[in-house]
């Protein structure tokens, strides 16, 4: 059985993602004064005394003049809503009842889940008087807690857990392949996100920077379970001038240190940058498997542009040599089912473990080959190989003098690797120790 959802909802900066990160014992959540930081709804594992629930941090509703993202921002809090369990509506003792917390209460009344109304900083939860003037919200009897200082939220949970369904909730994380889809902003990455999972589950926007938070969706695929982790922008630090942004850079770098695969999206047509070459260097150095994908391929006008582009991939980004190539347009859907299958691979090799027997037998294949290396009068001799770890793959040699390999002989090892036991899509480490 799946968790049990309680969605946080209400204006923008009352404070539900203070309270999210409180609640769930993390710092996932992005928390900043500047009004219309949380976007996309995020989703957050909680647990109050055994109970285990999903917590979703939604963007602030507002009701009145759109924008170019107050729109999208109140459609997936509402959404939020739709799928949840039950509902914690946040308003600001501070400011009172607006005529926003009132519009709001109007669509929750609909809910046919419990809705539990939290009046966040009430510093001092005694003042009761603070609390009157919500009761004319018609969602029942105010809740008064501080998110900051933690104050009302144990007899919060207390009652939440109380209303929640019941179930076995010991598988808490379902098993899935983790896919972060990272690149530089307005690469695409939301538009694939949607495009996979099937629905609207990010919002898309033409303008750069629209997701922020890492944002996760299970998608079940020929059934095959993915985790889909839509990520902020990456762009380089110097260019990073809010905090909110570099917030996002983080949870982004994050995404890639908890995924099993990352899907690197590049604009096809800005052609590749330094920044692409980047982010892939990001993957890289958190040893996840790769898959490239050459995004808006369907703009580029001539057979010329897509062979530029090809062969400049080819050769800038022949550190991540090993990533699988594939010319996509995630907004007509242009070959993104190969996607599926490119995963798998990736994921598969990532996770391989090759018997001591193969591996030895081809060390046996290079000795007859010859091909060694020698510094002074000591000449290399491997004498045994074996895998010592997985995701990704690495590998350890034992050899008379370790300590004179050198990176070409190291490339040589890894290509020999490869043209042996496939391994596409995944790095791949070594390590040479003394034979004693």
């Amino acid at each position: 059985m799946s968790l049990p959802i309680v969605a946080v909802v209400g204006r923008p900066n009352v404070g539900k993602s203070t309270f999210v990160n409180r609640i769930a014992l993390t710092k996932d959540a992005i928390v900043h004064e500047q009004r219309g930081v949380t976007r996309d709804r995020s989703y957050h594992q909680a647990d109050w005394n055994g109970v285990a629930f999903t917590l979703i941090d939604t963007g602030g509703i507002e009701m009145g003049d759109d924008d170019a993202f107050q729109t999208p921002i109140r459609n997936q809090a509402i959404m939020a809503t739709e799928e949840a369990d039950a509902i914690l509506f946040m308003v600001d003792a501070k400011t009172g009842a607006t005529a926003d917390d009132i519009a709001v209460a109007k669509l929750l009344k609909r809910s046919e889940c419990p809705v539990f109304l939290l009046v966040n900083k009430m510093d001092n939860p005694t003042n009761e008087q603070e609390l009157w003037e919500f009761y004319s919200l018609g969602l029942g009897e105010p809740w008064a807690l501080s998110s900051v200082h933690g104050h009302g939220t144990g007899d919060l949970l207390d009652a939440l857990v109380k209303v929640l369904p019941t179930g076995d909730n010991e598988d808490e994380l379902v098993a899935a392949i983790n896919v972060a889809i990272i690149g530089r902003p307005n690469a695409g990455k939301s538009s694939l996100t949607n495009r996979l999972v099937g629905t609207e589950r990010s919002i898309v926007s033409d303008v750069a920077g629209t997701t922020r938070d890492a944002v996760d969706a299970l998608v079940t695929h020929a059934e095959t379970t993915y985790r889909i982790i839509d990520t902020a922008g990456i762009r380089r630090k110097s260019q990073i001038d809010e905090d909110v942004e570099y917030y996002g850079f983080v949870r982004a770098l994050r995404a890639i240190d908890r995924c099993d695969v990352a899907l690197l999206l590049i604009d096809s047509t800005l052609g590749l940058t330094d920044q692409d070459q980047r982010v892939a260097g990001f993957s890289l150095e958190r040893g996840c498997a790769l898959v490239i994908l050459l995004n808006k391929w369907d703009l580029l006008e001539t057979a010329e542009q897509r062979e530029a582009l090809r062969e400049q991939v080819e050769d800038r980004m022949m550190f991540v040599g090993y990533a699988p190539v594939i010319a996509i347009s995630a907004l007509t859907g242009r070959s993104v089912h190969r996607i599926w299958g490119a995963i798998d691979t990736a994921y598969k090799n990532y996770s391989e473990h090759i018997a001591t027997s193969r591996l030895n037998a081809l060390l046996t294949e290079l000795r007859d080959f010859g091909h060694t290396i020698s510094k002074g009068h000591s000449r290399l001799r491997i004498n045994y190989v074996t895998q010592t770890q997985t995701r990704p793959p690495q590998f350890t040699f034992f050899a008379n003098h370790p300590e004179i390999v050198d990176a070409a002989y190291q490339r040589y090892l890894e290509n020999r690797l490869r043209a042996a036991f496939g391994l596409e899509g995944t790095p791949v480490t070594m390590k040479f120790k003394r034979k004693d």
